[in-house]
């Protein structure tokens, strides 16, 4: 495909790996590629089956497992603890997690040697990486948790 598209590379991707390009696979491909938020793979399936209606559900845990591998696809972890899944990033970023609507936002920087130096001095590891992610409310979500408060304290 001459198109570079984040669609197009993962699709490549699949096919140069052996997998077949079917439509259900397509469908699942195109809703995970351009998303911006942390999905389930339920979540995954009943917005894949909008445009692929016959998609199967191990069709979709199978295509997760295999864009996971070729790490196009990372596994999240939310409070609730369930996994769900965001296109992974290149280079070392850190992630916002929105608990409400699975928006999420990568974000760089704070130095974090201090820290690790000081749990390595304390633990005795030698800590080689960390994953940071952050939960909360998007503004979206605030706002609407705002107007909800406000029109029950409206009706008090």
């Amino acid at each position: 495909m001459n198109d570079l598209s984040p669609v197009n590379i993962w699709l490549d991707s699949l096919q140069a790996s052996g997998y077949r390009l079917t439509a259900p696979r397509r469908a699942i491909v195109e809703l995970l590629a351009e998303t911006d938020r942390a999905l389930g793979p339920i979540e995954i399936y009943d917005l894949a089956r909008t445009a692929c209606p016959g998609i199967g559900l191990v069709t979709v845990y199978r295509t997760i497992e295999k864009l996971e591998e070729l790490r196009l696809l990372q596994r999240v972890h939310l409070p609730d603890g369930c996994h769900r899944y965001l296109p992974a990033v290149q280079g070392h970023q850190h992630l916002l997690l929105c608990t409400e609507c699975g928006l999420a936002r990568y974000f760089s920087g704070d130095d974090f040697k201090p820290l690790s130096g000081s749990v390595s001095l304390d633990t005795g590891y030698q800590i080689t990486d960390h994953w940071l992610q952050l939960y909360g409310l998007c503004p979206q979500c605030c706002m609407h948790v705002k107007m909800q408060s406000d029109a029950s304290h409206a009706v008090a």
